[in-house]
């Protein structure tokens, strides 16, 4: 069976993806082919577009989505003809249908929408990993997000509002202030126009945080570190900015004995009860109402390359979906 994909061949800019016909192979054991539905956007997919994550090429793109259960290979169980689903993780998701392992698909509650699910299913996991496992966040204490107003930021922000934590977040402009502020964030800071440090430092009484959670990369890295605490915890999970230069890892006993991490979703849902246990989290604040996903753009998938261009623009807000 054929369908229609964004691939790409050679590393570079939105100019190297291109729309074009790949065949779908039947599900072999433990598969299962799905009709997509709806496809997530993330910083991620501009990463392994342009080399940064290098991928084996020729290659698809993007990681996550929802869809319908098709056809189903020998000795898949839970999963049957018309099953909607969800998954992140698997590369290649931007396409009209594919053929993938059976255990790394959640079925989608009736109440959660399929383009509701692709744009959460990454961004919502990794918020559950980062809040309550990779810096298990507690009541009362304040917090530094940077990129509040993204993608992640925006899940993340209400998601530690309803644990009862203080969030200070950052945004790039203006506009998106009020944004940050309408989903969680107790304070919100304009790097265009104010020092990030400073800020925390003021917010904090000269104390800093236990955690800074920076999805920015090279533009924030040494902020960061310097607003967080004696023994506090740098949270490095994305390079919007460009990736962090090479430095000593004695500048972390000189800024305070810091901790430093650098997660990934992949490791945190490598298990299959992993993968269940953050997806069945996400789902019930979702369900909740203490976390509502906002998807502000949607695009046609075929016009995969626009929505690229104005991601790294940052032109966008919250959550952006391609639609087959």
């Amino acid at each position: 069976m054929m369908t229609k994909a964004i691939r790409f061949h050679q590393i570079g800019g939105p100019e190297v993806m291109r729309w074009e016909d790949v065949e779908v192979k039947d599900p072999g054991p433990g598969e299962v082919t799905i009709r997509q539905t709806a496809i997530g956007l993330n910083f991620l997919d501009t990463y392994h577009r342009s080399g940064l994550y290098p991928l084996p090429l020729p290659s698809g793109l993007g990681s996550e989505g929802a869809g319908v259960v098709e056809k189903v290979g020998k000795g898949v169980k839970g999963l049957k003809k018309g099953t909607r689903v969800a998954y992140s993780g698997l590369i290649g998701a931007y396409a009209e249908r594919r053929t993938v392992p059976a255990d790394r698909l959640v079925p989608l509650p009736k109440r959660i929408s399929d383009k509701t699910a692709a744009a959460m299913m990454l961004k919502g996991m990794t918020s559950e990993y980062l809040l309550r496992r990779t810096y298990p966040c507690k009541k009362g204490e304040i917090i530094l997000f940077h990129a509040a107003a993204g993608g992640v930021g925006l899940i993340a922000c209400q998601w530690a509002k309803a644990l009862g934590v203080q969030v200070i977040g950052t945004v790039g402009s203006p506009e998106k202030v009020a944004l940050a502020k309408a989903h969680g964030c107790k304070w919100v800071i304009d790097t265009s126009r104010e020092n990030f440090v400073e800020k925390v430092k003021e917010i904090t009484k000269g104390a800093g945080v236990p955690v800074v959670y920076d999805s920015v990369g090279k533009d924030t890295w040494e902020g960061s570190l310097n607003c967080l605490k004696p023994r506090g915890l740098m949270v490095s999970f994305g390079n919007a900015s460009g990736p962090v230069a090479p430095f000593s890892a004695t500048l972390l006993s000189q800024k305070g004995s810091l901790y430093l991490t650098r997660p990934t979703l992949v490791h945190y849902t490598a298990s299959r009860d992993d993968l269940m246990r953050s997806a069945k989290a996400l789902f019930a604040m979702i369900q909740s109402g203490k976390v509502k996903i906002e998807i502000h753009q949607t695009y046609p998938l075929k016009e995969a390359a626009q929505a690229h261009r104005d991601l790294a623009a940052r032109k966008t807000t919250g959550s952006t979906v391609l639609l087959p």
